[in-house]
């Protein structure tokens, strides 16, 4: 399990954003979560609040990012509210899920049932940020 702080991508990071819930680091390209131990992620209460702060500080509607959330720690996502983010404006390149537990990766195949734009999963931080840079046209594409 690798946190951001903890990584040798944190000093990339062009900003941090620090809720209650958890923390959020914003890259070029891409956007890496930390939702904090037992939150249940909601529309209402979580995702618009970013997806409003990240829509004014990127000035775009996020058609040109990646958002990757590292599950370093239990918590639920509310899936039908993948419907209210799809109504909003705000609008994703990909999204990366990071599990480092079985009940994780079962949770992402439910998602999955949700998403309208490409997923991925991985096992590790590095993957991800490397498949995040790949889409972006930032880092050479190997086979």
């Amino acid at each position: 399990m690798e946190y951001v702080k903890n990584s040798p991508f944190y000093h990339e990071a062009i900003q941090e954003l620090n809720y209650p819930f958890g923390n959020f680091y914003l890259f070029e390209n891409f956007i890496v979560g930390e939702v904090n131990e037992g939150v249940v992620f909601t529309w209402e209460h979580h995702a618009k609040v970013i997806v409003e702060e990240i829509s004014s500080l990127y000035e775009n509607n996020g058609k040109d990012l990646v958002y990757i959330t590292n599950r370093v720690h239990a918590y639920a996502v509310k899936p039908s509210d993948w419907l209210k983010f799809y109504k909003s404006d705000f609008r994703l390149k990909a999204y990366a899920i990071i599990s480092y537990t079985s009940r994780g990766a079962l949770n992402t195949i439910v998602e999955k049932l949700f998403m309208k734009n490409r997923i991925k999963s991985f096992e590790n931080l590095t993957d991800a940020i490397s498949w995040s840079r790949k889409l972006a046209g930032k880092e050479e594409i190997i086979s």
